[in-house]
């Protein structure tokens, strides 16, 4: 991952520059109209952001709370964005400016049908998964305690990234900056997998929580 995240970084770096204009082209042709009209006048990709959260997730945290955390990015953003949209209607839902910038122009229907989206999947990989507690024994209530916070995490990450996101400035005392910004496919999966973490801690599931291998659902 760290080499696809470097080489992606790559691109993204030179396909504005004169003589890699055919990136841009490769881009349209291979992803099609699934690039937003930011990430073809300047701004990086979700490609990249998407191998960097992924990257830094698996890094920075034990597999299952990895694993865990970008099921979240997968599950909670889109159905975050699908009941937002389908909600916005609802203005006493809606955000608006957000609390100091956080959550601006998202809702907290969304919020919520991100959240309850990620409980089944999330119950059915917890009930399935090899758990060993440290005293606490591994109850249903437990594991739907775990299934709602974590989806609870994953939607919140979202619901914090604000909508137009926050951009690093073109220049910073005159030195020209690379166009990033935040993106839920870097919050997202990063703070779930730390919400996890601590999950696991408060439930007493510290000696290892082991996924299933295979998954059919």
């Amino acid at each position: 991952m760290v080499i696809l995240t470097s080489l992606t970084f790559l691109m993204e770096c030179l396909r504005y520059r004169e003589g890699f204009g055919w990136m841009n082209d490769v881009l349209s042709f291979v992803l099609g109209g699934t690039l937003r009209k930011h990430e073809m006048e300047g701004k990086f990709t979700g490609s990249f952001y998407y191998f960097l959260g992924v990257t830094v997730t698996a890094a920075c945290f034990p597999t299952s709370c990895a694993s865990l955390g970008i099921c979240q990015l997968a599950l909670a953003d889109p159905s975050a964005s699908y009941f937002g949209r389908h909600t916005r209607h609802v203005y006493w839902s809606r955000i608006e400016n957000g609390f100091f910038g956080i959550g601006r122009n998202k809702g907290l229907l969304g919020f919520l049908g991100g959240a309850l989206t990620c409980l089944p999947f999330n119950y059915y990989l917890l009930s399935i998964a090899k758990i060993h507690a440290a005293s606490n024994p591994v109850t249903r209530a437990s594991i739907l305690t775990a299934s709602i916070a974590l989806g609870v995490a994953g939607s919140f990450a979202d619901l914090c990234v604000p909508t137009p996101a926050l951009t690093m400035p073109k220049k910073i005392c005159g030195v020209p900056m690379l166009p990033f910004h935040v993106d839920d496919n870097v919050v997202v999966p990063i703070f779930s997998g730390w919400a996890c973490t601590k999950i696991f801690d408060y439930l007493g599931w510290v000696q290892g929580v082991h996924l299933a291998k295979l998954l059919v659902i």
